[in-house]
């Protein structure tokens, strides 16, 4: 939960210029099979859509304001994006422009925040166009 709420601090910081979406997928840690001690729910493994949406519904209600969608019962999200078990990307027109490491130990906040930062400034630099006549 606590990389959660750095998410959602970070797209709140950032809503000037970027869209977020946070996409839920298989659970990485389901209650009968592991249990974390930072946990806070168990979660068992699903079984059916209504049990990834319940599962999803407690993961909105720590980011509020943050659009979700839910990965289907066949994980062809998490396959197409490698995200098994979390993963941060900016996809830009069609074109993924940062793809951050696999979670846990890939996941690093940081990185996006210094990515986007660095968008924001050539956002706000004014660029200069050299007309030869």
């Amino acid at each position: 939960m606590a990389r959660l709420r750095s998410f959602q601090r970070l797209a709140a910081h950032f809503v000037d210029i970027a869209d977020f979406l946070l996409v839920y997928i298989e659970e990485a840690h389901p209650s009968h099979c592991w249990v974390s001690s930072d946990a806070a729910y168990e979660i068992p493994k699903h079984q059916c859509l209504q049990d990834r949406l319940r599962a999803a519904q407690l993961m909105q209600e720590g980011a509020p304001g943050c659009p979700l969608a839910v990965d289907t019962m066949d994980n062809a999200s998490s396959a197409a994006y490698g995200a098994y078990f979390e993963r941060l990307y900016i996809i830009q027109e069609e074109m993924v422009m940062y793809q951050g490491g696999r979670g846990p130990e890939g996941y690093k906040i940081s990185e996006l925040r210094s990515w986007l930062d660095q968008y924001k400034n050539r956002l706000q630099s004014p660029s200069t166009v050299v007309i030869q006549v």
